[in-house]
């Protein structure tokens, strides 16, 4: 099979058949995708309506971990199917099972695991758990942070994007610039700038705070922001500045766990234990599955349905994300995507050398960024020439997440973590 394999004009004939159907029934608030129909994936491969065939840089969106439809995967998902889909929050063995790995798999202090659905779920139950076990209200987090489309998540995030005309956003969030060292809010140069913008949380506390912060909130690497990745020792001491002050640190890693990093979790890379972690995405490696992970002094504060969720735990997703959990274990596909995520910077830093228009190019394991710019020296943002490249990465056989970041102009590439090394590096 070869791949990618172009059979027809882009967008092909059913292709535009399926997406009028959804521009005519559907609301236009999703992303603004390139005009691709799926019908079927494989590994890294995505097959459209018309038959063409792509090699995917998505993993839907950095779900996908295992690859599209891994055999072991879709076998555990058929079997359980026919046995049992739903319990509700009655114990069912598969969600005991993972929330038992789950505790086994992670740091050592963060022995109790609640299954959910959704990423934004996850973070909803971090922020509601960590205000009753604290006796207070406000969260700190970040400019350009995504943490979800539900109205806490929304509401600590960071980007006009997500909020737009939806406020009043929830009170008690106080907002600092992140570690974004391309683009300093200070504008400084690091390390010269010993971590400026970590000391600033001091002065936001001291200008914005009632004195009653629960916990801070951060993504190991904001995501939707443009895949930036923290530098040095930021996120040991950003946990040292929450222990000094007895906040608690939830991290956020729907996007960044399982994998996708190098390491199974990204917090693995600094050697810091959060009090709550928030997991999603690659844990069902397709099936809507999340967790969050916590100490035993903060989840036992939780009394018999103060929190419970319809299809959180259900024994289909729980299934898949046991034996997701396995496959990336048995086929370490943390260190493959560690290998193949620095063949991957080598070759766009490469690129970076020979091209004005590539400002800056960041990644961890396979989870990469590559920010556009019109040039070097004045950094100006060029979302439309990162359109172009998306839209033309299509017409080629490769497809892309749409641009990212404040300005639309970073290009997201994270393909499962199974890809081969020949088709990724075409």
């Amino acid at each position: 099979m070869t791949v990618p394999s172009i059979r027809t004009e882009l967008p092909g004939p059913k292709a535009r058949e399926f997406i009028e159907v959804s521009r005519r029934f559907e609301p236009h608030s999703m992303s603004d995708q390139v005009p691709a129909v799926w019908r079927k994936a494989s590994g890294a491969v995505i097959e459209d309506v018309d038959g063409n065939l792509f090699i995917d840089f998505t993993s839907g969106v950095l779900v996908t971990n295992v690859g599209h439809c891994h055999p072991k995967h879709v076998k555990a998902i058929q079997e359980q199917a026919s046995d049992l889909m739903n319990s509700y929050d009655f114990v069912n063995p598969w969600r005991a099972q993972l929330s038992q790995k789950l505790v086994e798999i992670t740091s050592p202090n963060l022995d109790k695991a609640f299954i959910l659905s959704t990423g934004a779920e996850a973070v909803e139950a971090a922020i509601k758990v960590a205000r009753r076990y604290t006796g207070r209200y406000e969260i700190i987090a970040f400019h350009g942070a995504f943490h979800g489309r539900t109205y806490m998540s929304m509401s600590v995030g960071g980007k006009q994007g997500v909020k737009r005309h939806f406020g009043p956003m929830v009170p008690g969030i106080l907002h600092a610039p992140f570690c974004y060292c391309y683009r300093c809010a200070f504008e400084q140069t690091f390390p010269e700038c010993n971590y400026t913008c970590l000391r600033y949380l001091d002065r936001l506390l001291e200008t914005e705070s009632t004195g009653s912060v629960a916990a801070l909130i951060t993504e190991s690497y904001q995501g939707g922001a443009g895949s930036i990745i923290p530098p040095g020792d930021y996120m040991p001491m950003l946990k040292k500045w929450c222990e000094e002050r007895d906040i608690l640190f939830i991290l956020d890693e729907v996007q960044s766990s399982f994998g996708r990093t190098g390491k199974m979790f990204a917090y693995e890379h600094w050697g810091i234990e959060p009090n709550l972690l928030c997991l999603g995405k690659g844990i069902g490696s397709g099936l809507p599955v999340s967790a969050l992970l916590g100490e035993s002094r903060i989840l036992d504060v939780l009394e018999p349905g103060s929190m419970s969720s319809t299809n959180g735990g259900n024994p289909l997703c729980s299934r898949a994300a046991l034996t997701a959990i396995q496959i990336i274990e048995e086929e370490h596909l943390a260190d493959r995507a560690a290998d193949l995520g620095a063949k991957m910077l080598g070759r766009l830093n490469e690129m970076k050398a020979k091209n004005e228009c590539i400002g800056d190019v960041r990644g961890m394991g396979l989870a990469v960024g590559v920010e556009i710019v019109k040039d070097k020296k004045s950094k100006a943002p060029d979302p439309e020439l990162t359109r172009r490249i998306t839209q033309e990465a299509f017409n080629r056989g490769l497809i892309l997440i749409a641009p990212i970041g404040f300005y639309g102009n970073v290009l997201r590439i994270a393909p499962p973590l199974v890809i081969p090394e020949d088709l990724m590096m075409k």
